[in-house]
């Protein structure tokens, strides 16, 4: 007779391998795993991130210092004189330049200087300076270098007395177009565009040429610009001719904007 021992052993076996089997390949697994989350990064949920692009290298021509261009008027070129300023009815307007004029910016109408120039005044009374951008022309007045905004003027306190004995440095300058640097002489300006055309034609017929330039306002003034000097020095020669038969005459810059007639 087998005894029970003897005919449960094999089974035991059987079973205790199978368990032992089983705990087994439940251990690599957890170890895989384990293995997976600590070890091998990809094996984890992936996050998109964003890609930061190696700077471009300089191709041999860039890497090349650029020649210097010239700037339409040197930096720190002063003037003295007596500035006023201006706002209705121009404010809305077009400017020289074409832009709109808002008497709240800081900006300046200047006879001579380019456009896009960066002016520091400074108002002598009192010391106080503002930094402005020429984007006009004027002002037509004798004795007066330069028509600040309202905005300008507020900030160097020359609202009160609407004018006032101030220095202009030049801090910043576009670069020169030599292409547009001609200068004429203004010698009138009128409400009316035909009494304009006929002072321009009389001009034209005397001096070779001669052109308008409308200046907006409430009232549009058509100026009248007469001859296209190179230089200023030369305009100014011309103007001395001019002032004998005519004592409000200026020297202006001619600009793109300023169509030929």
């Amino acid at each position: 007779m087998i005894g029970l021992s003897g005919i449960m052993r094999p089974q035991c076996k059987s079973a205790l391998g199978f368990a032992t089997e089983r705990g087994l390949l439940r251990g690599i697994a957890m170890i895989a795993l384990l293995i997976c989350f600590s070890v091998l990064p990809a094996c984890r949920k992936k996050h998109p991130a964003a890609r930061v692009p190696n700077a471009p290298r300089p191709s041999r021509a860039s890497a090349q210092a650029a020649p210097a261009k010239p700037l339409a008027i040197s930096l720190g070129y002063s003037e003295q004189g007596v500035a006023s300023w201006y706002g209705v009815p121009y404010h809305g307007r077009p400017a020289a330049d074409g832009e709109i004029y808002d008497m709240e910016t800081l900006v300046a109408a200047h006879r001579l200087l380019p456009f896009n120039t960066w002016l520091k005044v400074t108002n002598l009374a009192n010391n106080k300076a503002v930094n402005v951008r020429v984007i006009d022309r004027g002002p037509f007045i004798e004795g007066r270098i330069l028509d600040l905004s309202k905005a300008a003027a507020r900030q160097i306190d020359l609202l009160g007395p609407g004018i006032g004995t101030i220095r202009l440095e030049v801090i910043a300058a576009p670069l020169d177009t030599p292409a547009n640097d001609f200068y004429a002489v203004q010698v009138g300006a009128f409400s009316v565009q035909a009494n304009a055309e006929r002072a321009r034609s009389l001009y034209a017929e005397r001096f070779g040429t001669a052109q308008l330039a409308l200046k907006q306002g409430a009232i549009p003034l058509w100026r009248v610009l007469v001859g296209r000097e190179p230089s200023i020095q030369a305009a100014q020669q011309l103007a001395n001719q001019l002032n004998v038969e005519n004592k409000t005459v200026f020297v202006v810059r001619l600009d793109q904007q300023t169509p030929p007639f």
